[in-house]
């Protein structure tokens, strides 16, 4: 989907979305999605550069909810604009505390510094493909859904345990709709620095979950095209048999002899590949961001608006970590 600049854009935007389409009525099943236009409002580009205001949308909601339907796609709607505001007054509150390495907690946690790791996370070639597609789409359109940003958010903090600031510096410098305050207090809650809960994401299981068919990862990672919906979401449990039938080729980073890679040895040791505890968490994620239960976190990593992630928690490598960790599916 293009986002032109400017308000006319972003005006005939807010029509489409709740006027011409009635996507707002179903807005809260659909907004998990991942793939095409209309799962989300996508307003956050617009609110970001100040085309829309987040009243305007309120407004607009309220005037639709007389017109034509109040549920609870249309309060979700509003409440996401409430998540927005939360994080700027959590940054007035915190300052450059939203920064350090440390967070607002001022935490002594150290973070593991491996470059190549985490340019592979940069350039979707991680061999986790609910990752790499994400980062994929981020790379060529300044855009991830919010589904999107809480999972790569998470695995970047705690399953390859990496300093969590190069991840808001990288969504700080590809996202259309940037904003400060979303993406650094989110990106704080992706790594556990608020002194709340900690979620992490079951990376496979949200795969299936929100990518069913795996349309999406196919979408962004032409090297899956051909492999069925049994494998594309854990590519490496093919045979070499199955790897040539479906031809793609499982191998190292890096080696030509292989189409797309397996994945760090942190994926299967953190629970990435299936496992991990049951808990809290659920389909509203952290973050909408970082997870509270079912659709009800702030947003995700970096979205001015609706409707962009968040994440988890992390501690040192082969460390505790420090708080309560819940596994968020």
């Amino acid at each position: 989907m293009p986002f032109p600049g400017g308000e006319a854009a972003a005006l005939a935007r807010l029509k489409h979305y709740l006027w011409d389409s009635d996507a707002l009525a179903t807005y809260f099943e659909t907004r998990n999605g991942m793939l095409g236009a209309d799962y989300s409002s996508k307003f956050a580009p617009w609110l970001a550069h100040g085309c829309l205001s987040p009243r305007q949308v309120a407004h607009e909601c309220r005037r639709y909810e007389g017109a034509r339907v109040q549920d609870k796609s249309t309060y979700w709607m509003v409440f996401e604009l409430i998540w927005r505001d939360f994080f700027k007054l959590y940054c007035a509150k915190h300052g450059d505390a939203v920064f350090l390495e440390g967070g607002p907690i001022g935490s002594h946690q150290s973070w593991r510094s491996d470059a190549q790791l985490l340019q592979r996370w940069k350039d979707g070639e991680l061999g986790v493909p609910l990752v790499d597609a994400n980062m994929r789409e981020l790379k060529a359109t300044g855009f991830m859904s919010n589904r999107g940003r809480q999972n790569v958010a998470s695995y970047l903090a705690l399953d390859l345990q990496l300093d969590w600031r190069e991840g808001a510096e990288h969504f700080e410098a590809l996202l259309l709709d940037y904003d400060v305050c979303s993406n650094w207090g989110n990106w704080v809650s992706a790594a556990g620095l608020t002194g709340g809960r900690v979620n992490r994401f079951n990376i496979v299981k949200q795969s299936k979950d929100y990518d069913a068919d795996g349309a999406y990862v196919r979408h962004w990672l032409p090297e899956l095209k051909d492999v069925p919906s049994q494998f594309v979401h854990e590519p490496w449990k093919m045979g070499r048999a199955e790897q040539e039938r479906f031809g793609c080729r499982i191998g190292t980073h890096g080696d030509a002899a292989s189409d797309y890679p397996n994945p760090p040895k942190s994926f299967f040791q953190y629970g990435g590949g299936g496992g991990g505890g049951k808990g809290g968490g659920g389909k509203g994620g952290a973050g909408k961001g970082g997870g509270r239960g079912k659709g009800g976190g702030p947003k995700g990593p970096g979205s001015a608006g609706p409707r962009g992630n968040g994440g988890g928690g992390r501690a040192r490598a082969g460390a505790p970590v420090r708080g309560r960790v819940q596994h968020a599916y």
